[in-house]
């Protein structure tokens, strides 16, 4: 009996291992990102957060999402919220303006909790709402940016500016705190 679970634990453990191996090759042409289905792009940034060592990062978007999509907290104990803007035309769809951007600014630190927030678009952002983005804090990653994060290997953290200072250690225990509320 004891020689079953400890082959259970080992494979679980190697499997684990290879999942990790997996994540982190994983890159997406942002060509790729355009032909998604909305639900797929938001899965997609959750791997993405994933592979750049969020292992707590899970899609929580849809009906009643509260402007967030997909959470996570980094490996420096920052918790992030990103809301997802899809847009089946890419660059040239429909920009996002400042409406979204408003969401995610009333709710991203006070019912999500988040450090760092994040308007997330395979498109573009109106001039209002790199505007208004600025002036709170908010942080916006247009089709350029998304390129270059999904299809490179450098965690969006290290591209982005302005993110907050890492927490103190031991504070990636958000999740198990929202659970008990």
């Amino acid at each position: 009996m004891v020689g079953v679970g400890w082959l259970w634990r080992r494979r679980r453990r190697e499997a684990a291992r290879w999942e990790q191996v997996r994540a982190r090759g994983l890159r997406h042409a942002v060509e790729h990102l355009d032909g998604l289905h909305y639900n797929d792009f938001e899965f997609a940034v959750r791997d993405l957060m994933y592979r750049d060592g969020c292992a707590d990062a899970q899609k929580v978007g849809g009906r009643g999402d509260n402007g967030a999509d997909v959470k996570a907290t980094d490996p420096y104990g920052r918790r992030w919220v990103i809301q997802c803007k899809h847009r089946k035309a890419g660059w040239s769809g429909s920009a996002i303006g400042t409406p979204d951007l408003q969401v995610l600014n009333g709710t991203g630190r006070q019912v999500h909790g988040g450090d760092v927030l994040v308007m997330l678009t395979n498109g573009r952002f109106s001039g209002p709402a790199l505007a208004f983005a600025e002036s709170q804090q908010l942080h916006l990653v247009d089709r350029h940016l998304l390129a270059q994060w999904a299809g490179g290997s450098r965690p969006l953290w290290e591209l982005l500016r302005a993110v907050p200072p890492p927490r103190k250690p031991g504070s990636l225990s958000w999740m198990i705190e929202s659970k008990g509320s």
